[in-house]
């Protein structure tokens, strides 16, 4: 993965280059660990080779993964770093995938395989964000307090 930093106020912007083959979750959450962020929102498009999708099944609070193993369109990514209560970086993102066909799919996003590449702005938020689990919906979201 290329990186270049391309703002710097307040807000510092980072516009990420991931090669075919790089897994864009691991990817994107070791960056944000070596670059101590602890808070951003992303967009990124580009394409998988393959992709793990998840979506959120209310009834057993947890994500159904659907699997995506076709070469695809990243049409839309969209998503938020934030640090979890152990400190550790999170990502929470959605993407909508095309298919060959013209078909989209869309969900959570669980990993993915980039094939040939992944074009990631990731904007620093100037103050830190943290996810705290909410045990009455079984997710970790972001806490405001």
């Amino acid at each position: 993965m290329k990186h270049v930093q391309i703002a710097s106020d307040h807000e510092r912007t980072h516009v990420l280059v991931f090669d075919t083959g790089e897994e864009a979750v691991a990817g994107l959450l070791q960056f944000a660990r070596d670059r101590r962020i602890a808070s951003a929102h992303l967009s990124a498009i580009g394409a998988f080779s393959a992709a793990t999708l998840g979506f959120f099944d209310w009834s057993r609070k947890d994500y159904r993964r659907i699997r995506v193993d076709e070469q695809v369109e990243v049409l839309s990514l969209a998503g938020n770093l934030a640090r979890d209560a152990d400190d550790q970086v999170k990502l929470h993102a959605h993407v909508v995938v095309g298919k060959s066909d013209g078909t989209a799919h869309g969900g959570h996003l669980l990993d993915a395989h980039v094939r040939p590449t992944l074009e990631v702005v990731v904007t620093e938020a100037p103050a830190p964000l943290r996810r705290r689990v909410r045990p009455d919906l079984g997710v970790a979201l972001l806490d405001l307090s």
